[in-house]
């Protein structure tokens, strides 16, 4: 089976793509759309689905650290219903708390200026995303 990962902003869509073996995620890219015009990033999107024959979508789910669910929580849930519709495909949410800052602190680590973890920040929290439910299925797996 092969999973896409997904990070959703208010510009930018960072996607990442599991291995056959459902094991390893790999960043992919970074979509850019204009303002919250989720219609023009499916579009982009379905593709790229198509192109890397995703049987599974994971979407990360930005609740608030209260597990209260926001507005951006909201506007997630609305563009998973479009997604599931348009590529008839199973979307999963999965808790993105705290990936965007885990995905900066490892980039400020490995040294990278601000203007490049701009652009990579989206893709390494998608591949956070994926990464977090592929450990999880395959622990189920083993029995943890």
């Amino acid at each position: 089976m092969r999973y896409l990962g997904l990070d959703l902003g208010s510009k930018t869509l960072g996607i990442a793509t599991s291995d056959l073996t459902e094991t390893i995620a790999t960043t992919l890219t970074t979509l850019q759309f204009k303002d919250e015009n989720y219609d023009e990033l499916i579009e982009k999107l379905v593709p790229i689905i198509r192109e890397n024959n995703i049987d599974k979508i994971i979407l990360g789910f930005p609740k608030n650290m209260d597990n209260s669910i926001g507005t951006r929580a909201e506007i997630t849930l609305e563009f998973k219903e479009k997604l599931e519709s348009i590529t008839n495909l199973e979307v999963i949410l999965q808790d993105e708390r705290l990936t965007s800052v885990i995905s900066n602190q490892v980039m400020i680590k490995a040294d990278l200026s601000r203007k490049k973890r701009k652009k990579k920040v989206d893709g390494i929290a998608a591949t956070l995303i994926l990464q977090s439910y592929l450990d999880k299925i395959n622990n189920r797996r083993e029995g943890f």
